[in-house]
């Protein structure tokens, strides 16, 4: 009796071992039918006969969020996508770097306030939009970033030019996707462009495999052979690309929402508005640094500009945000800005950041009240651990932000003596230029001058693109953008080359406009092959390079701290031959035409009317430019 009592369990293992194996293999077999995409080809169909193509899913998101251009450098990878754009009424823009084309869908996303979009062809093709790609980041740029890839079968099997190009876009967007099925492009797209304008905006990615955008019988064609294999390894295999292909055409072209999804932006709660209202008026010498942030939607420019002006408070304007009130405004204060958040006893920072330019928060007064807002925490409270600290820190939309204070502080008014000491400064800083763009120089142009009469050409309907070191310093302190959304420049960055793509961008969002673009000549050689791009596609720019034949910028620290000017000399090249060469219109502006620069720059805005990029060299004496101060 022990013996069989002993023995009945062990009866009863047998059955159980058998129910668990088969459980587990069962399990197994449906996970595999689940990965091989067996189930939905059960419930979704495969249009063998359709000549459809993944790129046209793609172009038809693309028009249903209201995308107007595509900026490219052509690839077999992408081809489909670029002729669905361009039968779908979306104008492709090929570019000569894949860099430009980045740079011009950052410049469209800025000025429009939607996603600005770039394709670009596989591995380098998309190594080249790095600097771009994290120039946006730091912008905060809404740009979609479309990446051809190797077909989903070739994937880390030695293909062309096939990397892994996730992990090189993942630390650089806010959503990273690789698309593996036709059926899978139209809610990828949808929730990349909705991620990239959500929220802190920034650059968002998505790989297109080959196989995903081309019709069923090209793949078939490469992904199938021919003649049917032979021996039972060879028919698993031709069984195995028979279900790969499938899937990835299973359910392909039937109807999705192609529309935008809703946007995620934070607010200010009503709680921390009021204590910012309480705050300001109490206030006495109160300031605002308005910055790119203040520019984004959902608010308009104008309202925002209508806002400001009824709070009446003097305020800097940095990045996006210069031009908001446009010209010579009363309240818009240019010069000594360390001098007056010194003396202010309460500031609001309206989506500016203690960052590089503000001193890491040190040009911060301890005993200024320090009101922040931005849509980014990280950033919001950059540097408040060592150098300063917020009296509130608001996460939410900047202009939406002002407008509830501007609702809650109505009949609100702080003494004029205060704006009109900061604006006597400005003024005092303002006579000094003007003394200084009065100096000989020992050859070439004075800087100062020139741009003076740069300031005084501009017409109203301008839009200032601007990249280079010395020049365009020079530049920001004496030429005035007319308007809201009417200057571009890198960003915190610091990128040089963003010329040319920012004046494409600029012209196609705005082509009644008159573009200019301000260049060191450093930074021009990034730029000049563009110009074949502007000449190609008829669009006028006016590019002023400022001449100083080096990389003066570094050279006026590197001689003096170490002794040598190795690498920091350029010429003063024929910048003008070259954009002629390509096409463009180039004029010379040099000593011996000292006195015609108003003509000359009236000659290059009847050519820029007349269809024709121009370029004007203008040969110049080296500036130093430090702390506001130019000596020539």
């Amino acid at each position: 009796m022990e013996t069989l009592a002993a023995a009945a369990p062990a009866g009863n293992f047998f059955p159980s071992f058998l129910f668990l194996a088969c459980g587990t293999l069962v399990a197994a077999l449906l996970g595999a039918a689940h990965r091989l995409g067996l189930f939905y080809q059960l419930m979704h169909k495969v249009d063998k006969a359709s000549i459809q193509h993944g790129g046209e899913n793609v172009a038809a998101v693309l028009r249903a969020h209201g995308v107007r251009f595509l900026f490219t450098l052509v690839g077999g990878h992408i081809s489909p996508l670029l002729v669905a754009c361009e039968k779908m009424g979306i104008r492709v823009v090929d570019t000569r770097h894949e860099v430009t084309a980045v740079f011009a869908a950052d410049a469209v996303a800025r000025l429009t306030g939607t996603v600005g979009v770039a394709a670009v062809t596989a591995g380098p093709g998309l190594t080249n939009t790095v600097t771009a790609m994290k120039n946006a980041q730091i912008a905060q740029s809404p740009v979609l970033l479309l990446g051809g890839a190797a077909s989903t079968l070739l994937q880390n099997r030695g293909a062309l030019q096939a990397i892994d190009q996730m992990s090189l876009f993942r630390p650089l967007c806010k959503f990273c996707a690789s698309v593996q099925r036709v059926r899978d492009l139209v809610p990828t797209l949808r929730a990349a462009i909705a991620a990239a304008q959500s929220g802190t905006p920034g650059p968002v990615f998505v790989e297109l495999p080959i196989d995903v955008l081309y019709p069923y019988y090209m793949v078939q064609k490469e992904m199938v052979p021919a003649k049917p294999p032979k021996g039972f390894m060879g028919r698993v295999v031709a069984w195995y690309l028979e279900n790969h292909l499938a899937n990835l055409f299973a359910g392909a072209w039937e109807p999705r929402p192609e529309g935008p999804l809703p946007l995620d932006i934070p607010q200010a709660s009503p709680q921390q508005v009021q204590r910012c209202m309480e705050i300001l008026s109490r206030a006495k010498r109160p300031l605002i640094v308005l910055g790119s942030q203040a520019l984004l939607p959902p608010i308009p420019a104008d309202r925002l500009r209508a806002a400001v002006e009824t709070l009446g408070i003097p305020c800097f304007l940095g990045g996006m945000a210069r031009g908001l009130l446009g010209c010579n405004h009363p309240l818009h204060i240019r010069q000594n800005r360390s001098a007056a958040l010194k003396k202010a006893d309460v500031v609001l920072l309206a989506g500016a950041v203690c960052d590089f330019r503000l001193s890491y928060g040190r040009v911060l007064s301890r005993s200024s009240k320090i009101i922040i807002v931005n849509r980014n925490r990280k950033e919001m409270l950059l540097n408040s651990d060592m150098f300063w600290k917020p009296q509130e820190a608001v996460q939410g939309d900047v202009a939406s932000f002002v407008l509830k204070l501007v609702e809650g502080l109505k009949g609100q008014t702080w003494a004029s003596d205060w704006t009109e000491e900061l604006r006597q400064a400005d003024r005092q800083k303002e006579q000094a230029f003007r003394e200084k763009g009065l100096m000989p120089v020992a050859q070439h142009l004075n800087p100062v001058r020139v741009l003076q009469l740069v300031e005084e050409t501009l017409p109203d309907n301008s839009i200032l693109v601007v990249d280079g070191g010395d020049f365009v310093g020079t530049a920001a302190h004496l030429v005035q953008p007319r308007g809201p959304l009417c200057w571009l420049d890198p960003g915190a960055f610091g990128t040089l080359g963003v010329g040319a793509g920012f004046a494409l961008g600029a012209k196609l969002c705005r082509p009644d406009a008159e573009v200019w673009c301000l260049f060191g000549d450093g930074a021009f050689g990034y730029s000049l092959i563009e110009f074949d791009t502007f000449v190609r596609h008829k669009i006028p720019v006016i590019a002023l390079i400022g001449n100083d034949a080096g990389w003066t910028q570094i050279s006026r620290e590197q001689v003096p701290s170490l002794g040598s000017d190795v690498a920091c000399g350029l010429a003063y090249t024929d910048y003008h031959k070259a954009a002629i060469g390509l096409g463009a219109q180039g004029l010379l502006l040099s000593r011996e035409k000292e006195d015609q620069v108003v003509e000359v720059l009236h000659d290059a805005q009847k050519q820029c009317r007349d269809g024709h990029p121009v370029v004007v060299n203008i040969l110049i004496g080296r500036t130093d430019f430090r702390d506001g101060s130019i000596a020539v």
